[in-house]
């Protein structure tokens, strides 16, 4: 069985890494970093470490084992692009995503000068998407590193959304995200940045998804825009069975 995951845009996660260190602005709430935190010194809790890095091989073939066609989020709980993780260790987790072509597999880092270098070596076949972070305009290159990949389906992760990304250039991106911050210390999201999202990707074709405005919990603010959901998927998805 996959761990069911509450994240919007999933249905499963799957981390071969946890643990990792902070790099701009959206990692300042971390949920990731707050969960494993919790367990830190807890004998015998897969968080024992906290969230420092840590390789799991155990964990490395679970999706094989999971029947059912699933949206993958790869290292909810980190970033498979971590200076940290050796190469030989990307590839094996990109390898038994090639094998697992029953599922679809989201890739989602904020480290996308890794992922460019590396890109020419690993496999990318139309089940693995491959994403970034973008959280205010200052990391507009990490899209531009983006398009520098060979997958089927690139994405641009919008959340938490901390200012206008009015002048991002979503060219051949196919699926942008995008969604307010929760939890303590959450900083506000202007209705008006996520429309200027919404409206690029009605210009371009890119399917959008709005997860959340955020608040003390991520369900507070609820989820329309507009008076809807927003909950579009890229076109070249596989059939998922919920």
């Amino acid at each position: 069985m996959a761990d069911k995951s509450a994240i919007e845009w999933t249905d499963a996660t799957w981390n071969p890494v946890t643990g990792c260190t902070e790099v701009s602005p959206g990692c300042d709430h971390c949920y990731a970093r707050t969960i494993a935190e919790r367990f830190r010194d807890v004998p015998g809790h897969p968080y024992q470490q906290g969230f420092d890095l840590r390789l799991w091989p155990s964990r490395l073939e679970l999706p094989l084992k999971w029947k059912t066609p699933r949206r993958i989020f790869v290292n909810s709980m980190s970033d498979l692009f971590h200076k940290d993780i050796p190469d030989d260790y990307i590839f094996q987790v990109f390898d038994v995503m090639r094998r697992a072509d029953h599922h679809n597999f989201q890739v989602l880092t904020k480290r996308s000068a890794r992922l460019a270098k590396l890109a020419p070596k690993l496999p990318w076949p139309a089940h693995i998407w491959v994403g970034v972070s973008v959280e205010t305009i200052q990391y507009r290159w990490r899209v531009d590193q983006l398009r520098q990949v060979p997958a089927h389906v690139r994405f641009i992760s919008a959340e938490p959304l901390l200012g206008s990304l009015s002048e991002l250039n979503i060219t051949d991106i196919h699926w942008v995200i995008t969604g307010g911050e929760s939890g303590v210390g959450h900083r506000p999201c202007n209705p008006q940045w996520v429309r200027e999202l919404r409206d690029k990707c009605q210009k371009t074709g890119a399917a959008f998804f709005f997860k959340q405005w955020g608040g003390r919990t991520p369900k507070q603010g609820g989820r329309l825009l507009d008076g809807m959901t927003w909950d579009e998927y890229p076109n070249s998805e596989l059939t998922v069975i919920a």
